[in-house]
């Protein structure tokens, strides 16, 4: 983090909180590691040295600390993202704070070295990880308050709070965290599969509009609906319904995230997949119910391939299309407001920049 200037200057207090709280005094003695094909356990006790590169190897890889029928439900989130996250928040001793999503405990405890522990509440769905995280919290945080609920819904009976702060990704803001927050206040949030915001609460607590901090990619709200089916599900054993030719060059669609964050903003249910073979690029989209393949033919030409009821390809392109003409703008120029009964993102500016349901 030093090397590479990660610790923010405007919040040295998070430093010093990191150093006197490390993550191992939170991560539990079984790690899981993705081989390829599935995630393994390691165990601390077994293979000491495999679980601390599991945990420190990388400022940028979270630890994952909880696997349920095959698929990661709960991870200590990595360093830098907590870091960038907890600066976002902008922090002062005494404000009261509400986190949503308790999992180790390790980013409630940072909470109370900077505002005391009695200032922090914490709520976590899982009745599992909340026991244990107690039990750390009781060790190097007593005092915060550590309930098991719905995050969703906040936690009315200690609000209002100064700063509110999420370490699950929603891609809908719960109207109760804007709503248990003060005006003036600051709610931090990992928002979609890309990206985190820090949303201030307006003078009449009526909505709360901020920008896109970083990226940042969060495990989900298990309250969510369900995830949407895979590719191969989508498309079944059908053929295409549609063909046309593609032109545009889909190395900026794997490898400009700027881009990639404007696609998600434009198209939310979109799953997009990108990778070579040997005739060149090649793209999988998807939703709940229509599928594109946009495929090399290795001859330098590229064909949209579209099945379902919507024509996938030809609205990625449309929205390709917008985002260069707006001026192709960074996923730092994209923003969010919330309101009590309805939501949008925009870009370059709130009041009379382009938006997006």
């Amino acid at each position: 983090m030093e090397q590479r200037g990660g610790w923010p200057g405007r919040s040295p207090w998070i430093r010093a909180a990191v150093g006197r709280l490390p993550r191992d005094r939170f991560a539990p003695d079984l790690l899981w590691h993705w081989d390829g094909a599935a995630y393994v356990p390691v165990n601390r006790a077994v293979d000491p040295a495999r679980w601390v590169e599991l945990l420190y190897a990388d400022p940028d890889a979270a630890a994952t600390t909880q696997v349920i029928d095959g698929l990661p439900t709960s991870s200590l989130s990595c360093q830098a993202v907590v870091v960038d996250m907890l600066d976002s928040l902008l922090l002062e001793p005494g404000h009261r704070v509400l986190e949503l999503g308790t999992g180790t405990g390790w980013n409630a405890a940072l909470l109370a070295e900077r505002v005391g522990a009695d200032r922090v509440t914490t709520v976590e769905t899982d009745p599992t990880a909340a026991k244990t995280a107690r039990v750390r919290l009781r060790d190097h945080a007593p005092g915060v308050r550590a309930r098991v609920g719905d995050g969703s819904l906040g936690a009315p009976t200690t609000a209002p709070y100064d700063r509110v702060i999420a370490t699950y990704a929603v891609d809908r803001v719960p109207w109760a965290w804007v709503a248990q927050t003060r005006p003036g206040g600051h709610v931090v949030l990992p928002w979609g599969r890309l990206g985190h915001v820090a949303l201030t609460v307006a003078d009449d607590g009526r909505s709360a509009v901020g920008w896109v901090q970083g990226l940042a990619q969060f495990m989900p709200d298990r309250n969510a609906a369900a995830a949407a089916p895979d590719f191969a599900a989508v498309r079944g054993a059908g053929g295409p319904e549609h063909e046309r030719p593609w032109g545009r060059d889909l190395a900026p669609l794997r490898d400009d995230w700027d881009l990639r964050f404007a696609v998600r903003i434009a198209l939310p249910e979109l799953h997009v997949t990108v990778a070579a073979d040997d005739d060149g690029l090649n793209a999988w989209l998807h939703d709940d119910a229509s599928w594109a393949v946009i495929a090399a033919n290795g001859d330098g030409t590229t064909t949209a391939h579209q099945g379902g009821t919507r024509r996938l390809a030809d609205e990625l392109d449309r929205a390709w299309g917008a985002w260069h003409a707006t001026g192709s703008p960074s996923r730092y120029d994209f923003g969010l407001t919330v309101e009590e009964h309805r939501q949008y993102a925009w870009a370059q500016d709130p009041a009379t920049g382009p938006r997006w349901p």
